[in-house]
């Protein structure tokens, strides 16, 4: 991420070790898939995935604005989402974030690639129908806090579940993961590229990073797990 972990933090990837073990298990078994992604490699991905969420690929710079209350604030904000804002505040001018946009390689890249391979290998409109879905509520729910960056229900790749179940439940697995990871990624390039600069504003937004790791995460697991039903 950007350098900053807390006990909050850690208790989550704790949990994320804890689920992804005996994932892992299954794939190594061959139980698990996504699609055209084969048990080994979709081991591969969620291992790389969570190794890769400490790297931050910078894509551009703009600026935005330093709110004023951020200065009282920012210990209290640096606990709840573990970023390092105190530090970071020293960032840019006085009233000004010199913002890097990027995109992280476990939370970006990674799900990106896989997302486009299963694109490219297995096409399905289905997927990319609901993905839309998910785009808009992302863009709806989407929340920039000052100092943090971009911010998403850790749940919002779940709304991509229920759809693929009632369209498409024999592929199920593939098209929450496309249209899940694909539509988070997608609302949050969207939103970082639209927000108000003028409003508010952070050192770093990162795309599948801070603020939205968990919730892409969440979805590959829950992706994953689904096709050992279909198998």
């Amino acid at each position: 991420m950007r350098g900053y972990t807390n006990s909050s933090e850690l208790r989550t990837y704790a949990a994320f070790v804890l689920i992804l073990l005996p994932t892992a298990a299954l794939c190594y078994k061959g139980q698990l898939s996504l699609g055209t992604i084969n048990p080994l490699a979709l081991m591969a991905i969620l291992f790389t995935m969570l190794l890769g969420s400490v790297v931050e690929i910078p894509l551009l710079s703009t600026r935005s604005k330093k709110p004023e209350q951020l200065f009282r604030y920012a210990p209290i904000l640096e606990d709840i989402y573990s970023v390092p804002v105190v530090k970071e505040l020293n960032i840019g001018k006085d009233r000004v974030f010199k913002t890097k946009i990027t995109a992280n390689l476990g939370g970006a890249l990674i799900p990106a690639l896989a997302t486009i391979y299963l694109l490219l290998t297995q096409p399905n409109n289905t997927a990319l129908e609901i993905m839309l879905i998910v785009v808009v509520a992302v863009s709806l729910l989407a929340e920039m806090v000052g100092g943090i960056g971009l911010i998403v229900p850790d749940y919002i790749g779940l709304i991509a579940l229920p759809f693929s179940l009632i369209v498409s439940p024999e592929n199920v697995a593939a098209i929450t993961f496309i249209a899940g990871v694909g539509g988070i990624l997608a609302g949050n390039i969207i939103s970082a590229l639209t927000f108000n600069k003028e409003k508010t504003g952070s050192a770093f937004i990162s795309i599948g990073g801070a603020g939205s790791f968990k919730a892409i995460y969440l979805t590959t697991i829950v992706a994953s797990l689904l096709s050992y039903f279909i198998h």
